[in-house]
């Protein structure tokens, strides 16, 4: 059992096997959407295999569409040199369900895959084809919140920016000089219409990218590098729309288990592959069931018909409601904090800390006790409904092999928007009284024990990446378990709790700086402090 399309058509141990294998006629299909294709996707990695190739496979099997999607990697391009050519665009998607059952699929809605390389000429000449084809009406994103950024974390304008704004659209280096390099060939053909959609797990999403695109639209118009009506087109949203969304899938690495599974049903060559920028590919992709996408409905040139297949299109403003509701009460705030508590505490799996009462009840308190209280209800989906499921199905799900380590990846990042959002929300309500927030400090306090690298054991661990991470534990670094002077404490890390870029508001001037101090206290007391702060707490 090869994953290729010889054996997906031929071999029937797939199905003997229990593979979900598609019944539309994959080369007719292939045939259509190359000719005139309608959706490109960028960012050819996990998240994008188990949600919108799996998307765009239900579109085409329920007969709602006869054409796929082109992927597109801008980033690594390895990825499809050595996992998708050689496995002919197909894919395995590996369900993992709560009550311990996995679904297994062939994915094979992938009609073509991309390279967007400047400087390599048949493939970017390919993809200034597709985006000069009238068919288009779609381009969506999953790049990461990075993939946006124009600067670096000093605020510096990247070189191959720099360089792309000097030289114009003819052979950018950036990613988004490339992704505007294919709008301006799409203008120069009639100034045909699209919509540019970020599925990217960030807020506001469809702003970010826009931002990116428009600067390099209004300096290539400056620079006289482009027709002057280039950045008028851009600026059209009845021509170019950049819609929001919210996107909700965990896709965890693929795990050992699910190779192990897959093996054992025959499925050969499952061996990931590792590029040379260090991107980590397999096969196969495991994602939970659970899954949600809300996109504003803004698609100039028509869309495919997504919401017969679970996909909820609105307006702007129920998006942001959504989003809000998820980043900032539902889900993320309670992965971040059992992220940090998981970390110090020497969990490797979101799962088995569901299984621990105090950090259930820790999430519990912040989800339903604290952030509720202020959470708007967007009317697509229950705010109650959302997080009862993620508390009780969706993190505690034991085959989901999802790590606190990779959750704790760039917290920085994260705080403002997590707990940030509600602070500020309390502080603007007439009811509601921020005094009364008791275990979001926890988590900041939390944090500050994170920063220290020294489990609840006092063993050394390494926190995972994050841009400030190098200049937050200078907050701490003086700074030993066992530690009583309150004092020397607080002149130490007051400055990083007043850090609103950080936290989202100056804690100290929100009146919490102090309960976040004597958390801290209570957590570098000796080893076995976290678990004696949280017992007491939580």
């Amino acid at each position: 059992m090869k994953l290729c399309d010889e054996s997906i058509k031929k071999d029937n141990t797939w199905k003997e096997k229990g593979f979900y294998i598609p019944s539309f006629d994959r080369d007719k299909m292939i045939k259509e959407t190359v000719a005139a294709p309608e959706w490109v996707h960028f960012g050819a990695g996990n998240i994008f295999r188990a949600f919108q190739a799996n998307l765009s496979q239900k579109m085409i099997e329920q007969g709602f569409d006869s054409k796929g999607l082109t992927v597109v990697e801008g980033f690594d391009y390895e990825i499809i040199e050595k996992m998708y050519r050689p496995h002919d665009n197909l894919s395995i998607l590996v369900t993992l369900k709560a009550d311990g059952s996995v679904e297994k699929s062939v994915i094979s809605s992938i009609a073509e895959s991309c390279i967007l390389d400047s400087e390599n000429e048949s493939e970017f000449n390919r993809l200034k084809e597709i985006f000069s084809a009238d068919s288009l009406q779609l381009a969506t994103f999953t790049i990461t919140e990075k993939g946006y950024s124009l600067v670096n974390a000093a605020g510096e304008i990247l070189p191959a920016v720099k360089e792309d704004f000097e030289n114009g659209p003819e052979a950018p280096k950036s990613y988004i000089g490339k992704v505007a390099a294919l709008l301006y060939a799409r203008y120069k053909a009639g100034e045909k219409k699209i919509a540019m959609v970020s599925t990217d797990n960030c807020s506001h999403n469809g702003d970010k990218l826009y931002d990116a695109v428009h600067s390099f639209a209004k300096e290539w118009t400056v620079g006289g590098q482009v027709e002057s009506g280039f950045l008028t087109y851009i600026e059209d949203e009845s021509k170019v729309s950049f819609p929001w969304s919210m996107i909700d899938k965990i896709t965890p690495r693929p795990d050992d288990s699910v190779n192990e599974i897959l093996k054992n049903d025959g499925v050969e060559e499952l061996e990931p592959v590792v590029t040379s920028k260090k991107t980590w590919v397999a096969p196969f992709v495991n994602a939970e069931e659970s899954e949600y996408l809300v996109i504003e409905d803004k698609f100039p040139n028509g869309r495919p018909a997504l919401e017969k297949v679970g996909v909820i299109f609105t307006d702007k403003e129920t998006v942001d409601k959504v989003e809000r509701m998820k980043v900032c009460t539902c889900l993320n705030p309670l992965h971040t904090a059992l992220a940090v508590y998981g970390c110090i505490l020497g969990y490797t799996k979101i799962s088995d800390e569901m299984k621990d009462e105090n950090l259930v009840n820790l999430v519990k308190k912040i989800g339903y006790d604290e952030g509720l209280k202020v959470v708007t209800d967007p009317g697509v989906i229950k705010p109650q409904e959302f997080i009862d499921t993620v508390v009780n199905v969706r993190i505690p799900n034991v085959f989901m092999p999802d790590t606190p380590q990779r959750i704790a990846t760039d917290t920085s990042q994260k705080l403002a928007i997590r707990f940030g959002e509600t602070i500020k929300a309390y502080e603007a309500s007439s009811s509601l009284d921020v005094k009364n927030l008791k275990f979001i400090p926890l988590v900041h306090a939390g944090w500050l024990r994170y920063l220290m690298g020294i489990d609840d054991k006092g063993n050394s661990f390494e926190p995972s990446p994050d841009p400030l991470l190098e200049k937050a534990q200078n907050f701490v670094s003086g700074i030993k378990l066992g530690e009583t002077d309150k004092s020397k404490v607080k002149s130490a890390v007051l400055p990083l709790l007043r850090d609103a870029s950080i936290f989202g508001v100056d804690l100290e001037a929100a009146s919490m700086s102090d309960l976040v101090v004597d958390y801290f206290m209570e957590l570098i007391a000796g080893e076995g402090a976290i678990r004696k702060t949280l017992q007491k707490y939580c």
